[in-house]
């Protein structure tokens, strides 16, 4: 077992959440329970859940689950397999939204929960900053992955290309993913980091300054790109697709992770069982999510046409890419030490046991 570290939230925050501009870091709101019934066709999503019998045993040590999810929905949430797995063993599940990734890191190191979805670049800043944390299982991508990633300008804007943005206001949140796919789109342009003025604010309170035209610049995803593209208040200059991420990850307290590998993997299941069920089934889902974000059909139609669907295992590989994602981080002075991404893993048994073998072999 590894040593615990306290981390001040102080400490955390001048890490990891650097220039926040008028956000709480807090979670948008804890959220109900998902509707009990998702669809009636026979490839519906509940009958994706398979309700065991079993007791606790030695491998789930809590009785609750906290779950992190962030504004573009959360399939797992809304279809409630998680709740149907998880009931028979008498473990509940609660879960709370946040407004990016960042903000969600900041939460589990002050345990507010156990297990999340971030992209590729808020567990480096946390672990940077000392947060106890491993990464539990990874995202699938294809040659198509980022998409849903995009650097912007309002439709009127005099910019035509990346190289066009130096000098000027670039709105993203630090230490989010848009925070590597900006240094990696300005290096492909011949810039850096130091060639833009960084103007870090959350997604959902840039989106409407940038609609007014206000915001020069945009890094930003969805469901933000979709809604001010519903707009006609948005062009791309170009999306993230191949810049070499290594996706995202589910990301979970270490303490947590090695007290539960039993309850890891039922989740891992479930998970990936939804999001092949999603991928197989992108109405579906769109119409699942749309009400629950408060969104209009179209656009959480677009949100899940560009998404990607599907874990993939911890593995030798995708650890070298995240290190990767490290270097770039530190090669641009953006963390304080370059960490090494192994001290955030969990011993290869546990790996094994919480994976399910399908994801392994892929």
């Amino acid at each position: 077992m590894r040593s615990r570290i306290k981390i001040h939230r102080r400490q955390f925050v001048r890490i990891v959440l650097p220039g926040l501009v008028g956000v709480s870091t807090a979670a948008l709101g804890s959220c109900g329970k998902p509707a009990s019934t998702v669809s009636s066709s026979p490839n519906a999503a509940t009958n994706i859940a398979a309700n065991t019998g079993s007791s606790i045993g030695s491998g789930i040590k809590t009785k609750v689950i906290r779950l992190g999810f962030q504004q573009a929905g959360d399939l797992v949430k809304v279809t409630g397999v998680l709740e149907k797995r998880l009931e028979p063993l008498g473990v509940k599940v609660e879960w709370a939204q946040f407004v990016q990734g960042p903000q969600l890191m900041e939460a589990m190191n002050v345990d507010k929960i156990d297990l999340g979805s971030v992209g590729e670049t808020p567990p480096i800043f946390a672990q940077a900053a000392g947060a106890q944390i491993v990464y539990v299982v990874g995202s699938k991508t294809t040659p198509q992955t980022g998409k849903s990633s995009i650097i912007a300008v309002p439709p009127e804007s005099p910019i035509q290309k990346i190289e066009d943005i130096k000098g000027q206001e670039v709105y993203f949140q630090k230490a989010s993913a848009s925070h590597y796919f900006i240094l990696v789109a300005l290096k492909e342009a011949g810039l850096s980091i130091k060639d833009i003025k960084v103007r870090s604010i959350p997604n959902v309170e840039a989106r409407a300054a940038f609609i007014e035209g206000k915001v020069p610049v945009w890094v930003s995803g969805d469901p933000h790109y979709a809604i001010a593209e519903k707009l006609g208040r948005i062009r791309v200059l170009r999306d993230s697709v191949g810049t070499n991420s290594p996706g995202g990850y589910y990301v979970g307290r270490r303490k947590f992770a090695e007290e539960n590998p039993e309850l890891l993997k039922i989740v891992i299941e479930e998970i990936d069982k939804i999001e092949q069920w999603a991928e197989a089934n992108r109405t579906d889902a769109a119409k699942l999510i749309a009400p629950e974000q408060k969104l209009d059909l179209d656009v959480m139609q677009k949100v899940i046409d560009r998404r990607t669907f599907g874990r993939r295992a911890i593995s030798p590989d995708l650890i070298r890419d995240q290190q990767r994602v490290v270097d770039v981080f530190f090669e641009n002075a953006l963390i304080p030490k370059r960490v090494n991404v192994q001290d955030a893993l969990l011993p290869s048994d546990l790996y094994a046991a919480i994976t399910p073998q399908n994801i392994s072999q892929r």
